[in-house]
């Protein structure tokens, strides 16, 4: 038994949210494992929310339906949450910060600080009802969560000492304002985007920790490696740049700790008919728990995975 591991959780919209929960779940029922002694936990847009779920002891069936809640009931619930409408504004920031710096280096830039007709307040909200008291502090154990900063135009680690201190509410919404859909989210004087603009997982910050770990759990569901029937030519772009900047964070990971194990969690297209095409439907939330448990109940005892499970998960930590 070891007694050392981290957790990387990564963007995927609302459907990955609950691909993150059913995971995690999974996992916990196949070996009695408590996310929440994870070593450290990274977590990057809709991972950020679970990780603020998490580090709350707050993982449950519950986090995703609510006792005698339908699906559609549930769907309606989160779509309250997250989109909550506002005026349209930011323009000149938008221009200065996002327009004229992806003009003259085209790419996914050119998209920060759109003005849109939602703010991620409501994602804050949400956290608060789920996470209760410690979404307005910072979780006592290692807690990273990852948003990029339009001015600066770099990723921001919310939990480590280069970051300004915040609450995980705020730090969450900041991590899961994606761009187009939500407006920056403002902390004091800076406007935040989702982090995941810079990378899927941010995997290579549970580096952080300062010693070796024993096992790496990463999921990754916007780095899927099957193609399910039917799929929208978008969705083999995002998991192709999912998968390079995760195949480099893994490289990084490897060379400074060759000894520790790492696994790495993606949907099947079975989950993906379910997740996708768009992943910010409140509607897929429920499909996408439940096939998510379904398929990981035959993958987690594949023999490559469980023996990884059951060497480093399957006892509890003391």
């Amino acid at each position: 038994m070891v007694s050392c591991w981290a957790v990387a959780a990564s963007p995927a919209g609302i459907t990955g949210a609950s691909y993150h929960l059913a995971a995690l779940l999974a996992i916990e029922m196949a070996t009695g494992w408590d996310s929440n002694r994870a070593e450290v936990i990274v977590g990057t847009s809709a991972g950020s929310f679970v990780t603020s779920i998490v580090r709350a002891g707050a993982l449950s069936i519950d986090s995703i339906v609510q006792p005698h809640e339908g699906r559609d009931q549930v769907a309606e619930r989160i779509r309250r949450h997250i989109y909550q409408r506002q005026r349209p504004r930011g323009v000149v920031r938008w221009v200065r910060r996002g327009l004229l710096p992806g003009i003259r280096n085209p790419g996914v830039r050119l998209l920060f600080g759109t003005p849109t007709v939602y703010h991620a307040g409501g994602i804050a909200e949400w956290v608060s009802e789920q996470a209760g008291p410690v979404a307005d502090e910072w979780p006592d154990r290692p807690t990273v969560i990852v948003a990029f900063d339009i001015h600066s135009g770099q990723r921001v680690a919310f939990g480590t000492e280069e970051a300004p201190d915040v609450a995980l509410k705020d730090a969450v919404a900041a991590s899961s304002a994606v761009p187009v859909i939500f407006s920056p989210y403002r902390i004091d004087d800076r406007h935040y985007v989702d982090g995941g603009v810079v990378s899927g997982t941010h995997a290579d910050l549970v580096l952080g920790s300062g010693r070796p770990l024993d096992l790496v759990l990463i999921l990754a569901p916007m780095a899927a490696e099957e193609t399910r029937e039917g799929a929208r030519f978008y969705e083999g772009v995002f998991d192709r740049v999912g998968r390079t900047a995760l195949e480099e964070e893994l490289r990084t990971i490897a060379e400074a700790w060759p000894d520790t194990a790492v696994l790495v969690l993606r949907p099947s297209p079975m989950v993906l008919d379910v997740m996708r095409p768009n992943p910010m439907d409140p509607r897929g939330a429920v499909p996408s728990f439940i096939r998510t448990l379904a398929s990981l109940r035959n993958k987690l005892a594949r023999p490559d995975i469980w023996e990884i499970l059951d060497g480093h998960l399957s006892a509890p930590v003391g």
